[in-house]
């Protein structure tokens, strides 16, 4: 089916109460049913949609790595849901459904396959690898002959932005695109700093708000430029930025059971007093 066939046409909403069967029809009718009935999937989009999606990719990952069967089944389910959520508007919009989204894979995966669905024979996980590229290679020719030719940036791969940041900087690396050193990587961070504070600096809150995509692509810059200088020093940024996360959350958990201890909740207290269990955590971790 394509659009321009106009015969898409959404799923209809289920009626009355519905119970869970595990059939996809039947989860594409609740999904249509709430995005007649919920005020908060009504309002959705499919770019409102895209930062719960990378959320979910996550999830899944940790859910994967816990080994916990419930956790993984929910977090599958969730990715799952972004996919019937997305399938829900486009269909609404006529321009596609799930079952072009299913149609289009299962045809991507034969193609991909030949080794297997056809006489092309493989020796091993190698062998498939190289075969793989080589389909993906005629694809992508097909993609230009539709008049889509692909940039040297192009094989970024999906991730999250400090991923993507590092990955643009390093391709562009390999086309002589960069600094010498690591030190026009820190000259590049402060400049993009000044920046930032240029566009903060004696402003009051009404202006900031009103001039919010400036200050945002501002910080923006800033971002990317710390990932470069990551780069430079041969470190990876998302694994750095994970590494300040779970410590961060350790000492705000450890402030929390001090508090605890003490027959306090953190709403209880103030940020002079978590402020020295902060530092209390700090000695914590260098003690332990």
């Amino acid at each position: 089916m394509s659009n321009q066939d106009n015969k898409i046409a959404a799923p209809a909403p289920v009626q009355g109460t519905p119970t869970a069967s595990g059939e996809l029809n039947d989860l594409l009718a609740l999904m249509a049913r709430l995005r007649v009935n919920c005020p908060w999937d009504k309002k959705q989009t499919n770019h409102s949609l895209i930062p719960y999606a990378i959320e979910e990719a996550y999830e899944l990952g940790e859910a994967v790595q816990s080994e916990d069967d419930e956790d993984i089944k929910g977090e599958l389910g969730d990715v799952l849901l972004q996919v019937v959520f997305h399938c829900q508007m486009y269909a609404e919009q006529g321009r596609f459904d799930m079952s072009d989204v299913i149609t289009t894979l299962q045809e991507k995966l034969i193609c991909r396959h030949p080794h297997v669905f056809e006489a092309e024979t493989l020796e091993d996980d190698a062998a498939v690898k190289v075969r793989w590229d080589e389909i993906k290679m005629e694809e992508q020719q097909a993609r230009e002959a539709r008049g889509k030719p692909k940039r040297r940036l192009d094989n970024i791969k999906a991730g999250s932005a400090l991923m993507q940041a590092q990955d643009v900087q390093n391709q562009a690396s390999k086309l002589g695109f960069d600094w010498e050193g690591v030190s026009g990587a820190f000259d590049k961070l402060d400049e993009e700093i000044a920046e930032l504070k240029n566009e903060l600096t004696d402003k009051s809150k009404t202006e900031v708000k009103t001039n919010i995509r400036e200050v945002e692509k501002e910080l923006g810059d800033c971002m990317f430029a710390l990932v470069n200088v990551a780069r430079k020093l041969n470190l990876d940024a998302e694994a750095a930025t994970l590494t300040c996360v779970h410590k961060f959350k350790s000492r705000f958990g450890y402030i929390e059971a001090q508090l605890a201890a003490a027959g306090k909740r953190l709403e209880d207290s103030d940020i002079t007093e978590m402020d020295a269990l902060w530092e209390a955590a700090k000695q914590y971790e260098r003690s332990s």
